[in-house]
C-alpha cells in the first residue's frame, strides 16, 4: 500500500523522502509538524505495533534539530519491552534524548540493572553502551557493581565493553576507582585485543586519578611491554592490521599509558627503555599510520627518565618528521621540539638547517612555530649565521609575525651580540626593514645602547643620517636618527669618520633632512617632537648666524602648532632665544651617558630608581636632560616637559 506524507504513519524512508524533497525551510517545517503530530497520536495508543517505527522516525527529526522531547516516555517503554528490536530503539532514543538532568533517566537504571544480567550478550550490551553514554553520578553509584562483576565475565566481547563503561563510571565518580582496581589488572592477562584496549585505557584514567593506584600499577610495566613486544613483532594478522602496522590503536594506547608510569621513576623507566628504542627504530614510517606510533614513542621516550642515547633518537625522529611532506606532521614535530630545546638544546640544534628551512614553508602556522624554535635555537656559537637567516626572514615574513620576529631578533641580539657595532647594526637593520612594528621600548633601549658605545658614536650618527636620507617611513628609525643627529651632529658635520667613507654634510643639508621630517605626512606627532629637539640642539662651535635664525624660524613655525606637545617645545625653545639666549648653550648640553636599569632591560621592563625612569621617558621623547641649573620658570617648564 501506497503511503503519502499526509498519512498517519508513513514508513522512515519515505519520511526521509519527502523531508529531503520539500524544495523550502517552511515546506520541511510543515512535513515535520504533520508526522510529529501523528507520532505522537500513536505514542498514546497502548498497543500499536510500530513503536519502534515510530520512535525510529522521531529520532530522524531530532538529529535535524527539531524537537523530540515528547518522545522520552516512549523511550523508557520500550527500554522496558521483552522484545529485542524495540530495547534496541529504545536504547538508543534514551542516549539520544536523555541526559542526567532529566528525571526520567532515572526511570531507566531498573531496566538497565536487569539488562545487565540478561541471557543475550546482544541486550547486555545495550545497557553497557547507554550506561557508559548518560549515565548519570547516581546511575554509576546503582549499577557500577554489576559492571564490575562483568569485567569478570568469560565472554570477550562483554569485557570489551563493561572496561568502556568502567571508564564512564570512574571519571563520574572518582572514589569509585578502587572498586575496578583488581579487576582491570586482571584483564591485562587477556588475549583478545578489544578486552586489552578497554583495559590500558581504564588503568590510564585510574592512574591519572590516583597516585597510590599509579604506584600499584607501575608493577604491570613488564606486562605491557611483553604486550607491545607481541604486537611490534607479530606477524601479518589480517584483523588488526592497519598499513602494515599491527593494532597501531592498541599500541598508542600503551605507549601512553608507559608514559604515566615512567614519569619520574627510574625503574619503571629502566623497564621500557630497549622496547622504545625497538618501536622506534622498527616502525615504519612512509606512512600516517608508523609516524602516529612514533610520534607516541617520541613523547613517552621525552617524558620519562630515559636515557640520553634515547633522547637523541626520539630528537632524531623529529628531525625527520620535519622532512615530511606532510603539513600537519611537520608542525607536531615543531611543537614537540619547542618543548625540549630548553633540556636537549643539543640534539635539537643539530636540526637548525631543517628548521630554518621551514622559515620558508607556504603553511603560516609551520611558519610561526619554525620561527620561534629559529629564535629559541640562536646562541653564542652561531649567532652571525642564524640571525643572517633570521634578518632574510624578517624581510620576507608575513605582517602578522613582524612583530614576533622583530622582538625575538633584538632579545637574541642583546644576549649574544659578538661586538656593540654589530648589535647595533643588527638592530638598525630590523628597524629599516620593520620598524612600524617593533615596540615601543624600542627606541629608548637602542638610544641607551648608542649612548653607552661612545667610540661609536661617529659611525653610527653618519649611518642613520644616511638611512634618513633613503626613507622617513619607518618611524622607530626616524626617532633613533633625529636623536643621534641632535646629540651628536657636530660628529656628523665634521665628515671624518674612520669606520665609513668621508661624506662632506654642511649644516644646511641636515637642516633640510630634519625639516623633510617636520614636514612630512608620514611622522607621528612623536617623530616630530624628536626632529624638533635635534633641530634645535643643532649646533657647531663655528654656527653661522644665519642657520641659528632659520633654526629660530623653523621652531617658531611649531608655536600654533594644533598637537599640544609640539607646541609647548616649540613655545618654549622659542622663549631660550629670545629671553634666556645667554643660558642655550647649557641647557642644549649633550646628554650624559645613560645607566642601564637592569640586564633585561630589553624588554622594557625598569626596575631601577625613579630618576632613572625619568630619565629612560626624557630620551624617549628625545627631550634634552639638563645640566643643574639655579630654578628658574622656563627650566622647570622645561624639565617637566615629559609625555
Amino acid at each position: 500500500m501506497h503511503h503519502t506524507a499526509m498519512s498517519p504513519s508513513v514508513p522512515l524512508q519515505e519520511m526521509i523522502r519527502a523531508i529531503r524533497s520539500a524544495r523550502t525551510q517552511c515546506e520541511e517545517r510543515g512535513v515535520i509538524q504533520r508526522e510529529c503530530a501523528a507520532i505522537r497520536a500513536q505514542f498514546r495508543q497502548s498497543d500499536n505495533g510500530g513503536r519502534s517505527h515510530n520512535l525510529a522516525k522521531l529520532l530522524y527529526v531530532h538529529m535535524l534539530g527539531y524537537p523530540a522531547h515528547f518522545g522520552q516516555m516512549e523511550c523508557v517503554r520500550m527500554i522496558a519491552s521483552p522484545r529485542y528490536s524495540e530495547k534496541r530503539v529504545g536504547y538508543l532514543g534514551a542516549m539520544m534524548l536523555l541526559d542526567e538532568k532529566q528525571d526520567a533517566s532515572l526511570l531507566i537504571t531498573n531496566s538497565i540493572k536487569n539488562d545487565l544480567s540478561h541471557s543475550n550478550q546482544y541486550v547486555q550490551s545495550l545497557a553497557l553502551c547507554t550506561l557508559a553514554c548518560m549515565g548519570s553520578a547516581e546511575m554509576c553509584r546503582d549499577l557500577a557493581p554489576e559492571i564490575d562483576r562483568l569485567l569478570r565475565a568469560s565472554n570477550s566481547y562483554i569485557k570489551k565493553k563493561a572496561a568502556l563503561c568502567a571508564v564512564h563510571i570512574v571519571r563520574k565518580v572518582h572514589d569509585l576507582g578502587e572498586l575496578f582496581t583488581p579487576a582491570a589488572r586482571s584483564l591485562l592477562a587477556e588475549k583478545n585485543h578489544g578486552v586489552l584496549h578497554g583495559a590500558v585505557v581504564l588503568i590510564t584514567e585510574l592512574c591519572e586519578r590516583n597516585q597510590e593506584t599509579l604506584e600499584r600499577f607501575r608493577k604491570t610495566v613488564p606486562d605491557l611491554v611483553q604486550i607491545m613486544k607481541g604486537l611490534v613483532i607479530s606477524g601479518y594478522s589480517p584483523e588488526h592490521d592497519v598499513a602494515g602496522i599491527s593494532d597501531p590503536f592498541l599500541q598508542v594506547r600503551i605507549l601512553r599509558l608507559l608514559r604515566i608510569l615512567g614519569r619520574n621513576n627510574e625503574g619503571a623507566s629502566d623497564a621500557m627503555n630497549d622496547l622504545l628504542a625497538q618501536v622506534a627504530t622498527n616502525t615504519d614510517s612512509t606512512k600516517t599510520v608508523g609516524n602516529a606510533v612514533l610520534y607516541e614513542t617520541v613523547l613517552t621516550v621525552l617524558h620519562i627518565k630515559s636515557e640520553s642515547g634515547l633522547r637523541v633518537l626520539a630528537v632524531n625522529i623529529l628531525g625527520r618528521f620535519l622532512l615530511n611532506n606532510d603539513r600537519n606532521i611537520r608542525y607536531i614535530a615543531m611543537i614537540s621540539l619547542q618543548k625540549i630545546v630548553g633540556t636537549d638544546h643539543n640534539a635539537v640544534q643539530r636540526h637548525r638547517g631543517t628548521i630554518v628551512d621551514c622559515l620558508k614553508d607556504q603553511d603560516a602556522s609551520v611558519k610561526r612555530r619554525a620561527l620561534d624554535l629559529s629564535l629559541a635555537l640562536v646562541s653564542a656559537s652561531n649567532v652571525r649565521s642564524m640571525m643572517k637567516e633570521l634578518l632574510l626572514f624578517l624581510s620576507s615574513c608575513p605582517p602578522e609575525l613582524r612583530a614576533q620576529a622583530a622582538s625575538g631578533i633584538f632579545n637574541a641580539a642583546e644576549r649574544y651580540a659578538p661586538s656593540q657595532r654589530w648589535h647595533i647594526d643588527t638592530i638598525l637593520h630590523v628597524l629599516t626593514t620593520a620598524g612600524g612594528d617593533v615596540r615601543d621600548e624600542t627606541v629608548p633601549n637602542l638610544i641607551q645602547l648608542i649612548t653607552n658605545a661612545s667610540e661609536l658614536h661617529c659611525y653610527t650618527v653618519h649611518k642613520l643620517y644616511r638611512a634618513l636620507l633613503t626613507d622617513i617611513s619607518q618611524q622607530s628609525l626616524v626617532q633613533v636618527a633625529c636623536w643621534c643627529i641632535g646629540e651628536y651632529g657636530d660628529l656628523l658635520l665634521r665628515g671624518e669618520c674612520q669606520e665609513t667613507e668621508p661624506v662632506q654634510v654642511t649644516e644646511d643639508d641636515v637642516l633640510d633632512a630634519l625639516e623633510t621630517v617636520l614636514q612630512s605626512h608620514m611622522s607621528s606627532p612623536a617623530t616630530r617632537g624628536f626632529a624638533l629637539t635635534a633641530t634645535m640642539k643643532l649646533r657647531t662651535p663655528l654656527s653661522l648666524t644665519a642657520n641659528t635664525d632659520r633654526i629660530q624660524s623653523i621652531v617658531s613655525i611649531y608655536g600654533s602648532c594644533i598637537d599640544v606637545e609640539l607646541q609647548q617645545r616649540a613655545v618654549e625653545y622659542n622663549a631660550l632665544f629670545r629671553k634666556y639666549d645667554h643660558m642655550r648653550a647649557a641647557v642644549l648640553e649633550r646628554m650624559p651617558v645613560i645607566e642601564k636599569n637592569s640586564p633585561g632591560h630589553t624588554n622594557g621592563e625598569s626596575t631601577g630608581e625613579p630618576i632613572k625612569d625619568i630619565q629612560t621617558l626624557k630620551v624617549k621623547q628625545g627631550e634634552p636632560l639638563l645640566p643643574q641649573q639655579p630654578a628658574n620658570q622656563v627650566l622647570t617648564l622645561t624639565q617637566m616637559h615629559v609625555v
